[in-house]
């Protein structure tokens, strides 16, 4: 007999559905008292081609700068050839984990080919970035061991260090002394101790002490992971990297991560380092060995795009020329670039969310593509805007771009007074 539903039954089966107003992040609460300001959902809009230094929304034309295509080489010819020859002989999946279903010649080509550039023994690629960092920290360290990590890292590097269930010690950004000083009180605690920093910092644009870092890690008998995303191909006379920009031997550093999808315009994540280290990740890291193999095509076309890299240095000098161009003109604006050093990602700090939020919609009226940053990705009060440079980008686009900003930032800060005063203080 089945028994009758009772309303304590009802109301439990209520409680275990899901809310979102009791969701911490509820975008959909933030976007609805947005649009009751009169305020568009800046979020998932339809580029109708390549997104490079423009791009088509709707069918109009944006001076975008919200790309990650730093070097200008996705849809490069070279590229679409390589993709479709892999496509030909090995369709668009790999099928299978690649512990279980093989591998392709794409995979270990790109894996070999990014150990040679990075100069060490061994690479392992994820098909996804993000995956990567969760499931190399996750899988490599336990509760008995300690992370130690810049207080901005990415999402990604905490969430990892989150499933490790090892200790988990925050330093102040880019605060070496803060670091030690943790390291000096912490580090006899833990088995195994890893220090963990980013290339280039994703939402202010500069760059990890890595010296005092291999110093630091040296001296505590610590391993060193750096989370190269936004770092690859931007930095170093050639593109190698925060190593290159640091003359450092590449050794030092234990595991090298970035993504496939931004300078090298593909999708996935790598680690490279030790052949024992890769061994390990292949043999036991869930984001590897539980996952479906990369596609054989996203391989080839990384590879080709790493060939470009190498090839065309010249990318690299164009990228770190605009980009110097545009911190310097945001600069001589009056405009707030934070910590930002001048490498394809600079910010521009409004301080208020709905100021900023305001902003970007203005910006976009006025045929300018690019993204508002706020609380919870950014600390409450340090909103912004994010700009991301390409090597496609010219002077001309930096100036539009940047003189609309002074233009609008008065007109966007008297839209949120004037609501304020009508309808009381902004809260989520």
């Amino acid at each position: 007999m089945i028994p009758q539903k009772t309303a304590m039954h009802e109301h439990q089966h209520q409680d275990l559905g899901f809310h979102p107003l009791r969701n911490k992040l509820s975008f959909s609460r933030m976007v609805d008292m947005a649009s009751e300001m009169g305020m568009e959902n800046p979020l998932f809009k339809c580029h109708e081609k390549a997104a490079k230094a423009t791009t088509i929304i709707n069918g109009r034309e944006y001076i975008n700068f919200s790309t990650y295509d730093y070097l200008d080489i996705n849809g490069h010819p070279a590229i679409t050839q390589a993709v479709t020859e892999a496509a030909t002989i090995f369709g668009t999946s790999a099928g299978a984990s690649r512990l279980v279903g093989g591998e392709r010649p794409p995979h270990r080509a790109l894996e070999q080919a990014l150990a040679a550039f990075y100069g060490v023994e061994d690479c392992i690629v994820y098909v996804s970035g993000h995956a990567t960092n969760v499931s190399t920290l996750g899988f490599l360290f336990g509760k008995k061991d300690g992370i130690f990590h810049d207080g901005l890292a990415h999402n990604s590097l905490v969430q990892g260090a989150r499933l490790s269930g090892a200790q988990r010690f925050s330093y102040a950004h880019n605060d070496c002394d803060a670091l030690e000083k943790l390291l000096e009180e912490k580090r006899d605690e833990c088995k195994h101790a890893i220090i963990v920093t980013e290339g280039l910092f994703s939402m202010d644009g500069n760059i990890p002490d890595l010296p005092r870092l291999i110093a630091l890690k040296k001296r505590y008998n610590c391993l060193l992971m750096v989370d190269e995303a936004h770092s690859l191909g931007i930095l170093g006379a050639t593109g190698k990297g925060v190593r290159e920009y640091f003359s450092i031997d590449p050794t030092d550093v234990d595991l090298w991560m970035s993504t496939l999808s931004k300078t090298l315009c593909g999708c996935g994540g790598f680690i490279c380092g030790s052949h024992d280290l890769v061994e390990s990740l292949k043999y036991g890291s869930p984001g590897f060995v539980y996952s479906v193999g990369m596609p054989p095509i996203i391989a080839a076309a990384c590879r080709k795009a790493l060939e470009i890299l190498q090839n065309e240095p010249e990318r690299v000098k164009k990228l770190q020329d605009i980009s110097q161009y545009f911190l310097h003109y945001a600069q001589e604006k009056g405009l707030d670039t934070g910590a930002a050093q001048g490498y394809a990602v600079i910010p521009v700090i409004i301080g208020n969310s709905w100021v900023t939020g305001f902003l970007s919609q203005q910006l976009f009226q006025r045929g300018i593509y690019v993204m508002p940053i706020s609380f919870p990705a950014v600390k409450e009060g340090t909103a912004r805007l994010r700009f991301f440079i390409s090597a496609s980008h010219t002077k001309e686009h930096v100036q539009k771009a940047l003189d609309a900003v002074c233009e609008e930032l008065p007109n966007a800060i008297a839209l949120v007074q004037n609501y304020q005063e009508k309808h009381g203080a902004i809260s989520l």
